[in-house]
C-alpha cells in the first residue's frame, strides 16, 4: 500500500488529540482494568493519558512495525507480553486495515481493545473507539509535525 490511497488528510493537534482521549477514557472509567498494554510507538501516548485519567498505574507495551511513513509494509513483533489480555485494556491511536489489529488480537484475545480513532476496515477489530475516519483518510498525528514559521503572503510573492 502507498501513499497514493489516502486523497484526505486530518491533521491531530496535541490539543484535540487530548480531548478526544479524555472523552474515551470518559466510556471507559466505569470499567476496572487491572492494567494497560500500549501498542507502540502510536499507542503510547493515548496509552498515557488513559492511564492518567483511570488511575491505573500498570502499563505494558506490544511492540509491532508495520508502517514505514506512510506504507505499510509487513508486520514486525519487535516485543510481546506472555498472558491473553484478561482484565487489561490495550490501547492504539489507530485502527486502519486491521493488520496491526489482527496480530494482537491473535496475542491478546481476551483484552478490551481501544482505539482514539477508527478506519472502516479495521472497525470490526477493536471493542471501543472515537472517532471514525474515511479508509483514504491519511491522520497526521502531532507527534510527527512540528511548529515552523511561515512568511506572510505579501513577502512570498515578492520573491
Amino acid at each position: 500500500m502507498s501513499s497514493e490511497r489516502y486523497q484526505q488528510h486530518f491533521t491531530v493537534s496535541w490539543d484535540q488529540l487530548h480531548r478526544d482521549v479524555r472523552q474515551l477514557s470518559r466510556e471507559l472509567v466505569e470499567r476496572d482494568f487491572q492494567g494497560i498494554i500500549a501498542i507502540t510507538r502510536g499507542g503510547l501516548i493515548p496509552a498515557a493519558l488513559i492511564a492518567r485519567e483511570l488511575n491505573v498505574r500498570l502499563i505494558d507495551t506490544v511492540c509491532i512495525k508495520s508502517y514505514e511513513r506512510q506504507d505499510q509494509g509487513g508486520l514486525e513483533v519487535l516485543k510481546g507480553v506472555d498472558h491473553d489480555g484478561e482484565g487489561w485494556l490495550l490501547v492504539d491511536d489507530l485502527v486502519d486495515t486491521g493488520k496491526t489489529a489482527r496480530a494482537v488480537r491473535d496475542m491478546l484475545p481476551r483484552a478490551h481493545f481501544v482505539t482514539v480513532y477508527a478506519k472502516p476496515e479495521g472497525r470490526p477489530l477493536v471493542d471501543q473507539y472515537l472517532t471514525e475516519v474515511g479508509q483514504n483518510c491519511w491522520i497526521q498525528f502531532p507527534w510527527d509535525m512540528g511548529v515552523a514559521y511561515v512568511e506572510p503572503l505579501a513577502d512570498q510573492i515578492k520573491k
